[in-house]
């Protein structure tokens, strides 16, 4: 009896429906990951929404973004400040025990926290948690940052340096003014420390714990970058520029929170208004996007 094979035409034509196959294989668990990841980082925004309404619960006023190095707690992030509200209370023990004996959260022995990676601070479609500079610092990431302004410097939002603010104080509006955003940590692992951090050269927790919608390039770590404004768009983990502007790796755009603890994924087209939807007290208008 005689046997045939393959011919050359039904081997390639095999192939190429194998290949098809795989491809769509490999396309349908990319989806299925990146769905995955993004409701990962709506509920690590919920969580921390949540948090700042519990903070501002028990203490009359949200927490401050930073505050300077007079402050019983010197350049600690508003984040870190969360820890007892976050089912973290060990790790709050822990960085008051730190900054009573050593105000300087770096050195001579760094905090326990500050390389501490959490869950809630990080975003699974990044696989970074935590990084180390140049000088050998080594720290934990945060994917999410407080709202300090419309524009740098000008301290109109709700988190920024010294911020001292009350629901009472967000006059146009809790759901229509930001309290939060997604940005991931910064290539060179200098901005994005959930624990701590001096941000940019005014010492005031910029791009690192906090930043404005329209945020300026004030760091001499940045040499190659624009100064700015910077706007709400795209990026990309190893854009040093990219450090300056809210973004994530989520497909459109990034999640915010507001400042009635709901949190919205915005659009990379919702740029024009977030300015307004920065400020606490601007009297602004602002339809937010469906």
């Amino acid at each position: 009896m005689r046997r045939h094979g393959f011919t050359l035409i039904e081997f390639l034509v095999v192939t190429g429906i194998i290949a098809v196959l795989l491809a769509l294989t490999l396309a349908g668990v990319q989806r299925v990951r990146m769905v995955a990841a993004r409701t990962v980082c709506a509920d690590n925004t919920r969580q921390l929404a949540l948090g700042l309404q519990n903070y501002h619960s028990t203490h009359g006023r949200f927490p401050p973004g930073i505050r300077g190095a007079k402050d019983r707690y010197p350049f600690m992030a508003w984040s870190a400040r969360l820890l007892p509200y976050l089912e973290q209370s060990a790790a709050w023990a822990e960085a008051v025990e730190d900054y009573k004996r050593q105000p300087s959260f770096t050195s001579p022995v760094p905090h326990r926290n500050l390389a501490r990676p959490l869950p809630v601070f990080l975003c699974p479609a990044d696989g970074r948690k935590v990084g180390t500079t140049e000088e050998g610092t080594t720290a934990a990431f945060t994917f999410y940052l407080g709202v300090s302004a419309s524009f740098s410097q000008q301290r109109d939002g709700v988190l920024f340096r010294d911020s001292d603010v009350r629901l009472a104080d967000v006059t146009d509006g809790t759901s229509h003014t930001l309290i939060l955003g997604e940005r991931p940590p910064s290539a060179d692992a200098y901005f994005g420390w959930w624990y701590a951090g001096i941000g940019q050269d005014q010492l005031d927790g910029s791009a690192d714990s906090v930043m404005a919608v329209r945020e300026l390039n004030r760091t001499f770590r940045a040499p190659t970058c624009p100064h700015g404004p910077y706007h709400f768009g795209p990026g990309s983990p190893d854009d040093p520029c990219d450090t300056f502007h809210f973004w994530s790796l989520h497909p459109r755009g990034a999640h915010f929170a507001f400042a009635d603890g709901s949190v919205r994924f915005l659009r990379y087209d919702a740029d024009p208004i977030l300015p307004a939807l920065a400020t606490r007290a601007g009297g602004e208008a602002v339809a937010l996007p469906d």
